[in-house]
């Protein structure tokens, strides 16, 4: 009898343990069913629209002395590394002192309908072989 009742209250110690300490986690060394499921990832966002963005923040693609014309942009496309997005702009720019620079293309990086990065496009940015449209 007394056998029972020891098992009996390690069974409820345990029970008690884990009740404390919830669920267990998805890589705990638990049974399948007694595991916590994973998050699941966040739906993935929809493609941005990369004309009105640019359209709307310009200055934060060319500067203003630039004088950007002829802006045209890239279909924007999902980053490698990452949740965001891809698109290139193209723009024939003008130097500070007057001079024509001609086109120029810049890779912007979006983020949640926001450009959070630009920088001039290099050959791995694969910029040169877009499809552009005007602004």
């Amino acid at each position: 009898m007394q056998r029972v009742v020891v098992r009996l209250a390690l069974i409820a110690g345990w029970a008690f343990a884990l009740a404390g300490c919830g669920i267990a986690d998805s890589r705990s060394p638990v049974p399948e069913f007694m595991r916590s499921q994973a998050a699941e990832p966040p739906p993935p966002e929809p493609p941005p629209d990369v004309k009105r963005l640019v359209r709307e923040k310009l200055d934060s693609v060319f500067l203003a002395a630039a004088n950007p014309r002829h802006v045209r942009v890239s279909p924007p496309h999902r980053e490698v590394r990452g949740a965001g997005w891809t698109a290139c702009v193209r723009a024939e720019l003008t130097s500070v002192i007057g001079k024509p620079l001609g086109a120029e293309t810049y890779r912007l990086v979006i983020n949640s309908g926001t450009i959070i990065d630009r920088r001039r496009a290099e050959a791995d940015d694969n910029c040169a072989s877009e499809s552009y449209e005007p602004i």
